[in-house]
């Protein structure tokens, strides 16, 4: 198989440890050997051998190549969404009133539920292709909007066959406790046994990569997530976690107790969770479209993660109540705007970490051996990804070698 070749450009590596910032090579090469790189670096260090097996070479015209990004925490597969009661948030409305209502999270249920298949996968095809326009190489997908075993079923097959249908590799989660369904009203616990009962199913028809839950005072308890924990380590599946959005829960304690890839949201982290996490090595994911969206005033404690050396992570939360986004240039931004992040921070946001976040460490970066998954920027220098509100400069993704 012949190689194939990128000159003409500047590379962003995005390896940890680099001598320069976003481990940035100018005039670099980069080799692809069929779905991995076979070498990157300066072009005047490319070996003569390479370079005479490359049959397919290719001008990127000055480009930034970078790798390809990756959104690390979303709900994108769903039925309807909740427009109507964002109006009547703005117009005085409370969450408790609409709640009351039938709105809210229980909306988005039964118009899950409700949904086909098929209605559900043209619903959710709008939301994932201004990401694999963005570059989207890697996505996760989460269940929890069925909150029953037909229904979360429903969802994660969804989500597998987007990945089947698109050059984009989706990992799937199980978020079954995210939260309670009104047919378990006043019956939480009986509630984690049924969770814990789809999860065996859906564990053994193939459809769950990883375990998350929502453990917060309006979801679930720290020891109604240590059951479902439990039940996933069983099983041998990575645990993630929805942790310290509107209280200090233990939630970040518990996840690290589990080895958990990640906890996401945080604005409530204290230093003792951070500490949990920097042991156990998780990711904390922020999700800065979910923060603008409801108006939160609590930022996420970032100068306590890097204090602690804790990875962050950045992605859209895209979901209908919350976090309506799909642009996760547009994180970017709001990572650095709202939460004071710098760019070279944002970018591994959504390369390197976000790729331990999924447990992924086959990309993330450039470097021999891993994917060739990158992208090609119409961009002088990295932080101009950051800093664009609405640009989109992709000028090409490479997915698994193949442009897409």
């Amino acid at each position: 198989m012949g190689l194939k070749l990128w000159t003409h450009c500047n590379v962003a590596s995005m390896q940890a440890g680099a001598d320069q910032p976003y481990g940035l090579m100018a005039d670099a090469a980069l080799v692809v050997e069929g779905e991995r790189i076979a070498w990157v670096g300066p072009r005047s260090d490319l070996p003569a051998e390479l370079l005479s097996r490359c049959g397919e070479q290719h001008d990127a015209q000055g480009a930034l190549i970078t790798p390809g990004l990756i959104d690390c925490h979303t709900h994108l597969v769903h039925g309807g969404d909740r427009a109507q009661e964002f109006e009547q948030r703005l117009n005085g409305a409370t969450y408790e009133d609409i709640a009351r209502a039938g709105g809210g999270i229980q909306s988005t249920v039964r118009a899950t539920r409700s949904a086909t298949p098929a209605r559900l996968q043209a619903q959710a095809e709008p939301r994932l292709k201004p990401l694999l326009s963005e570059g989207v190489t890697t996505l996760e997908i989460k269940s929890g909007y069925g909150l029953a075993l037909e229904s979360e079923r429903k969802m994660l097959q969804v989500a597998r066959a987007l990945g089947q249908e698109y050059a984009v590799d989706i990992r799937t989660t199980f978020l079954g406790a995210h939260a309670l369904p009104t047919e378990f009203a006043g019956r939480a616990d009986d509630y984690v046994d049924e969770v814990l009962s789809m999860l065996q199913v859906l564990h053994g028809e193939g459809l769950v990569d990883a375990v998350d839950g929502f453990c917060e005072r309006i979801a679930f308890s720290p020891a109604q997530i240590a059951r479902v924990f439990a039940a996933a380590q069983s099983l041998g599946l990575p645990v993630k976690l929805h942790a310290e959005q509107l209280s200090d829960s233990g939630g970040a304690q518990l996840a690290a107790q589990h080895g958990a890839l990640s906890c996401d949201h945080l604005e409530w982290l204290s230093e003792d969770g951070a500490c949990a996490m920097a042991a156990a090595n998780s990711v904390a994911v922020l999700l800065p479209g979910a923060f603008y969206f409801l108006r939160e005033t609590k930022v996420p404690p970032v100068e306590l993660l890097r204090r602690h050396g804790v990875p962050i992570a950045i992605s859209t939360d895209c979901n209908p109540g919350t976090s309506p986004c799909s642009s996760l240039l547009l994180m970017l931004n709001m990572a650095c705007t709202l939460f004071r992040l710098t760019p070279e921070e944002a970018l591994a946001g959504v390369t390197r970490h976000a790729a331990q976040a999924l447990g992924l460490r086959d990309r993330g970066v450039l470097a021999t051996g891993l994917r060739a998954d990158f992208v090609l920027w119409d961009v002088q220098r990295p932080a101009q990804l950051a800093y664009g509100l609405g640009a989109n400069p992709c000028m090409q993704t490479i997915f698994k070698g193949t442009p897409r």
